[in-house]
């Protein structure tokens, strides 16, 4: 791998490009000056890419030749693996893996090929005690994140790495771990706080991962305000993050799986694009390789120097 240089997938379940009906896509009244500075007005309803000095956004294919809607478990092992998930098992499936998607994750991820060439990864989402009872149990599956991270040898992390800094709650704040889960002593952040600390975790890893599902169940709960004030939250996540991210080593990216949040007026998932953001060294370069999910560890592979595996 290149010598001081790391990733970082911000990744974001559930968010597409929409239209610019404000009756349904809650971005167009949501309230995102980080991501407008970034950007510009209306960044939101582009299908074309966005390129500024700082940033490039890609409009990014989440449907790769298959039909019906992308689903989490093919889109989330697209972008780990740069393989066509979906055609592979012959479906979008999810949102947890069946057999088919945790055979492919189980062939190799980015998890894998950093650790094989020697550094360091990780996924700082950490998960709460019940969680592993469950897993233990077979109660619940571990979604493909997850899985990938754990087929590479990774130790998936817990409220000690929370309550310590080594990692940052799905939803930021560490607020719901004192309100659902009962750790009363975990550290509570502000969004800008949350931000900057997912910046500051990243360089310790060649590679990182952040997983924030929660913007999938705004999109498939609540009202269009409930939805927009995710997004304002996630903008507020970001500013204090971009603020702090070293952008002479690291590559941030930001994407996600498949649309939903985007159209307000439906509950389900969507066939629009998803937005792709980078920043960082060569971004532009690398922006121009985008097209659909798979790319997104093309790009990977390509910034940190890694083999392009057999398999792909």
């Amino acid at each position: 791998m290149k010598n001081g240089r790391y990733v970082h997938i911000f990744f974001l379940d559930g968010v597409g490009l929409g239209g610019d009906d404000p009756t349904v896509n809650p971005f167009v009244t949501a309230k995102l000056p980080n991501l407008a500075g970034l950007l510009g007005d209306g960044w939101y309803l582009t299908r074309e890419p966005i390129m500024t000095e700082y940033a490039s956004l890609i409009p990014t294919d989440a449907n790769l030749k298959m039909p019906k809607k992308p689903q989490s478990a093919t889109g989330q092992a697209t972008i780990l693996t740069g393989r066509n998930v979906p055609q592979l098992v012959g479906e979008h499936y999810g949102p947890k893996p069946n057999p088919a998607v945790r055979a492919v994750i189980a062939e190799g991820t980015l998890f894998q090929e950093v650790v094989d060439a020697g550094g360091q990864a990780g996924l700082i989402t950490p998960y709460p005690q019940g969680y592993f009872d469950a897993i233990e149990s077979g109660k619940r599956l571990l979604s493909s994140v997850p899985l990938a991270a754990t087929e590479a040898g990774l130790a998936l992390m817990t409220a000690d790495d929370l309550r310590n800094g080594r990692a940052v709650s799905p939803g930021f704040t560490g607020q719901g771990w004192h309100d659902h889960l009962g750790y009363d002593d975990i550290p509570l952040l502000t969004l800008a706080e949350a931000g900057r600390q997912i910046a500051h975790i990243a360089p310790n890893y060649q590679f990182s991962f952040f997983e924030h599902w929660p913007s999938d169940r705004a999109g498939h709960r609540g009202t269009l305000a409930d939805a927009a004030a995710h997004l304002e939250m996630i903008d507020a996540v970001l500013g204090g993050l971009l603020h702090a991210w070293d952008d002479s080593n690291g590559l941030f990216i930001l994407t996600s799986d498949h649309g939903n949040i985007e159209e307000k007026n439906q509950r389900q998932h969507t066939r629009n694009p998803v937005p792709t953001l980078l920043i960082g060294p060569g971004h532009a370069e690398l922006a121009a390789h985008i097209h659909d999910l798979r790319d997104i560890a093309k790009i990977t592979r390509t910034f940190l120097g890694l083999p392009i595996p057999n398999y792909v």
